[in-house]
């Protein structure tokens, strides 16, 4: 598939079924999990509304969105910059292989380029998923010395 064929833009309020839909799908396939629909509509939903919760692109092609990719934020203060974080990265079975999460990742470094805040970009992805690794890695990202931890407040 051509650049041209495929254009990345902005999430809105009507990709929110694609989205949805996208979480489900990459949930099942990394944690084989089944997600809340009452919880995560309108957490994606709220995201869609409000920048401050972070941004959501997507890759549309042939006028249909064939991937996506969200990004929040981290404040760093020993970087005294902000961290963005990939999150939510998904491209659907049909089309993977095609260049789609390479554009979105250099749109998003792009991005990252043009404002003196951003420090740097990061994510987080399951141990397992090696295939999702060696792309990032092909992508210019390095494993780093942290893990991850979590505690629920819900």
């Amino acid at each position: 598939m051509s650049g041209e064929e495929a254009r990345i833009r902005p999430a809105r309020a009507t990709d929110l079924d694609v989205l949805v839909g996208f979480a489900q799908a990459m949930a099942r396939e990394t944690e084989g999990k089944d997600l809340d629909d009452a919880t995560l509509r309108p957490g994606t939903a709220a995201l869609l509304a409000d920048p401050a919760l972070g941004r959501t692109f997507v890759v549309e092609s042939k006028g249909e969105v064939v991937a996506s990719l969200m990004l929040t934020t981290e404040w760093s203060e020993w970087r005294n910059g902000l961290f963005w974080w990939i999150q939510s990265v998904y491209v659907r079975p049909g089309e993977r292989g095609r260049g789609h999460y390479r554009r979105l990742h250099e749109h998003v470094r792009a991005l990252a380029a043009q404002d003196p805040r951003v420090c740097g970009l990061r994510l987080y992805v399951e141990r397992e998923n090696t295939g999702a690794q060696a792309t990032y890695r092909a992508m210019g990202m390095e494993e780093t010395h942290y893990l991850l931890f979590e505690e629920s407040t819900r």
